[in-house]
């Protein structure tokens, strides 16, 4: 074999592996792009599906928290003729009671949100066993319910459950 017929073969090697590698390449990017615009599509279908899902557990926790929120709560619990104690403990019970009935929520909100909402129910059952602590045997129901929203009034301190609200909403404005 001579050099001419090693030229010949190179003449028409080079172009098909160049033609070649140029098909691959194109196939190869192609195929990248078809995988990220599927995925793309799936992602978009997921949260499509999910978005109405996670707006009612948003929902959901909005609702927990107002219906944890001193005022609401003590119109609903308090009866008339309860002693300081057993409204203390009906609260706490009401307060856990509610918390529980969304614990499945949090699957669908972000870790800190879940965390305000789990903080906010601990700061809510503090106060209330902290002023609970601070009245007599003989208080009333009426004394404690008092005492509460006192409290926030001394303390000028906003609600806790406020506070887990504008988490909450701030969060859904994110998604929606």
């Amino acid at each position: 074999m001579n050099w001419t017929d090693l030229l010949d073969i190179l003449k028409y090697v080079i172009p098909s592996l160049i033609t070649f590698l140029t098909a691959y390449v194109i196939l190869k990017l192609f195929l990248a792009g078809e995988k990220d615009r599927k995925e793309l599509e799936l992602r978009a279908n997921h949260y499509k599906d999910s978005l109405p899902i996670r707006l009612q557990a948003y929902e959901r926790l909005v609702i927990l928290l107002e219906r944890i929120t001193p005022t609401n709560l003590l119109q609903r619990v308090n009866k008339p003729g309860m002693s300081a104690l057993d409204l203390q403990k009906s609260l706490i019970a009401n307060i856990r009671l509610e918390f529980e009935h969304n614990l499945s929520q949090q699957i669908y909100v972000s870790p800190e949100a879940w965390l305000m909402i789990v903080q906010t129910k601990e700061e809510m059952v503090s106060i209330i066993n902290q002023v609970g602590a601070d009245k007599a045997d003989s208080a009333t129901g009426k004394d404690l319910s008092r005492g509460i929203l006192e409290y926030f009034i001394k303390t000028e301190q906003m609600m806790p459950t406020q506070k887990a609200l504008d988490t909450l909403k701030m969060e859904v404005k994110k998604i929606y």
